[in-house]
This record gives structure tokens, sequence and C-alpha cells, in this order.
């Protein structure tokens, strides 16, 4: 009766099993259940959103441009002698470009040089022994007149005695009056000969005449000679040593020198973005290494109907770099927006929209999707991939 007492149980029987049935159930059913709501969510990377400040930028193409281009060329029709400079060569203001044929322009000089001479030799004689003549003449009608009045009075006399006839008084009257037109003509000549006579304006008239012909001989001899208006850069030559050239044909094209400014035309979709003093990087393809920091000048206040496209104009901050050449094409990205505090969320965190389930996302353009935990549960946002981080709301 003791033995059978201390032996173990050989089975629990039908009723112990129920119990322990029921004791296991709620376990089993606790584990089911978060199986199924671990399998129906998404397992993603959690993300923590941040405060940081964030840019927004717009990106565009843009050239080199000088502030002002002439084209230079000859006024006058002639033979190229020489081309002194050659494409890229920085000049300064009246340094020689082109020059023509000189021998014609020349003589055209020397023969106006000579006639001045002659109106001034001419001048200088009427002033010298003109007047010298003219007073001699002069003295020379004064004795006729003296001695036809002394004629005159004898013949009167004699008259008035009976020993001459009327016919010699009337001969000596009349010899009088030839001498005073004599007199009179003398004087007047004497007066022209003076420093504000006739004769010496028409001498100095014609000096000045003369001179003028000099001077047009002379710029006619120095527009032989094409030179640079100012300061620049000789970017375009067209023009070779024998050529004949006409006026108005342009012989090279100049860059003149002053602020280096970059120029883009930017659709005008964007222009709501734009604003006059915003800043700008700007980047040379051969030179990404070495960007430039720039800021907008100005924005045209029309619109290109053809290209759908608005001019913008930006001046560099600093002297332009030696590498900038004229019309090399640049990348600009402009800050049209930034906040200094805003929530952010890193582009690692967007996935490609459902195009292609599983894909990667497209970090440049198109469309991306974020989750992000709203009212308990996991939702999806559609965005544009443009900053290294995306903005989120703070609510």
């Amino acid at each position: 009766m003791k033995a059978s007492e201390g032996a173990p149980s050989q089975s629990l029987g039908p009723r112990g099993w129920r119990l322990m049935a029921f004791a296991l159930a709620p376990l089993l059913l606790a584990t089911l259940g978060w199986r199924i709501w671990h399998w129906s969510v998404p397992e993603v990377a959690a993300i923590e959103v941040q405060a940081a400040p964030l840019q927004r930028s717009l990106q565009f193409s843009a050239r080199v441009a000088r502030l002002s281009r002439v084209e230079v060329g000859a006024t006058l029709v002639g033979r190229v002698q020489s081309v002194a400079v050659r494409e890229g060569a920085q000049v300064v203001q009246g340094a020689l470009l082109v020059q023509l044929e000189t021998a014609e322009a020349k003589a055209a000089l020397d023969q106006a040089l000579a006639t001045l001479a002659q109106q001034q030799a001419r001048a200088a004689g009427l002033r010298s022994t003109g007047r010298s003549g003219i007073d001699a003449q002069l003295a020379q009608a004064d004795a006729g007149l003296r001695a036809a009045l002394r004629d005159l009075e004898r013949s009167r006399a004699l008259r008035a005695q009976g020993f001459v006839s009327q016919a010699q008084v009337d001969d000596s009257e009349r010899a009088l009056q030839v001498a005073q037109a004599q007199q009179r003509g003398a004087a007047a000549q004497r007066d022209a000969y003076q420093d504000s006579g006739s004769e010496i304006a028409q001498a100095r008239a014609q000096i000045a005449q003369a001179s003028a012909a000099v001077a047009a001989a002379r710029l006619r001899l120095e527009q032989t000679a094409v030179r640079a208006p100012a300061d620049a850069q000789v970017l375009t030559r067209s023009v070779e040593p024998g050529q004949i050239v006409q006026p108005g044909t342009a012989l090279m094209r100049l860059a003149l020198a002053g602020p280096t400014q970059i120029v883009a035309q930017v659709d005008e979709r964007f222009l709501d973005q734009l604003r006059t003093g915003q800043r700008a990087a700007v980047v040379a393809d051969a030179f990404s290494t070495q960007p430039l920091a720039a800021k907008i000048l100005s924005i045209a206040p029309a619109v290109d109907a053809q290209r759908g496209a608005v001019e913008v104009k930006l001046a560099l901050d600093a002297p332009a770099p030696d590498f900038l050449r004229e019309d090399m094409t640049l990348s600009v990205e402009a800050v049209t927006g930034e906040r200094a505090n805003a929530l952010v969320l890193p582009l690692a965190a967007l996935q490609a929209s459902a195009r292609a389930a599983g894909s990667k996302a497209n970090l440049t353009r198109g469309s991306t999707r974020a989750w992000h935990r709203s009212a308990s549960r996991l939702q999806t946002s559609v965005a544009t991939a443009r900053n290294s981080t995306m903005p989120m709301s703070s609510g």
C-alpha cells in the first residue's frame, strides 16, 4: 500500500489535458495576433526629422558677356597695309589695329600745306610791300592833285587878264577833277591795306580756307589708321593685309573693358522666384572646382516671345578670373528662397513613386514618395526632390 502511493502518476487523464489547453489558449491567441499585425504593417527605416537651415535654389545656364561690344572699321576707302593685332589680344585706348596705305593721303596733305604757305606769303606781302606801293601811289596822287589846283588857279588868273581862253580854264578844271579822283582812289587803296581793310580781310579768309584744307588732309591721313576706341579685347578679326575696305564694313569686333556680366535666358515659368539682389553660385564646366559668387543684377522687363524666356543679368562679387572667356557657357544656381529653421527630411528617406514597385528614387526630377507617421499610422506624401533635404510640416 505504501509502495503504490510513492510511485509517479502514469497519465494526466482527459480532465488534465483539457485544463492545460484552456491555460495555453490565451498565449497562443496573443502570439498569433502579434504575428498578423506585424505582417500587415510595412517595415521601414526610421528617420529622425530635425530642424535645420533650408534653401531653395534654381539652376540654369548662362554665358559670359562684357558690358559693351563694338565693331570697328575704316571711315574711308583704302587698301590695308598691315594688321597690328590678333584675336584675343588686349589693347589699350588709341592702340593701332589696322593701317591703310597712306601715299595718297600724304600727297593731299602736302598740297594743302603748300596752298596755306602761299596764302600766308600773300598776306605778309600785303602788309609790307603792298602797303609801301599803296603809300607811294597815294603820295603821287596827292602831288598830282596839288599841281592840278595850282594849274587851275593860274588859268583862272590868266583868263581874268585875257591871256587865255575859257576853254583852257575848262581843261584845267577837268584835270583837277581827275587828280581828285586819283587821290580818292589811292586813299581807298591805302585803307584797304590796313589791318581792318578789305584786302587784309580777304587775305585772312583765304588763309583760313587753306588752314581748313590742311586740317581735312591731316584728318584723312589719321583716318588711314584704325585705332581702338577704348581699352578692350579683340574678339574677332575679319581683315587681312592687301584687302580693299569700304566705310561701314566691320573689320574687328571688340569687347570694351568693364565689369564682366553673366547673361542667362531663364524660362518664364520661374519668373516669380527671381528677384534682383539674390545670391548665386556660378561654375564654368571646365573649372568646376572654382565656383564664383555672384548676385542677380537685373531682370528684363519683357519676355522673349519666341523662346518664352526672360533675360537675367548677374554681376560677380569679385573681379573676373582670367579663365573666364567671352561667351563662355556657365552653370548658375541662384538661391530663390531660404529658411533659417525648418523641419527637413533627408533625400535618403524618399523612395520612387509607384510606377515601378521597389525601383530606386530619382533624386533630381520626378515625383517621390515619403513615409511619415500621422494619426498613429504610416502614410505617404508626394514631393519633388530639389534639395538634399525635404521640408516637413511641423504639424
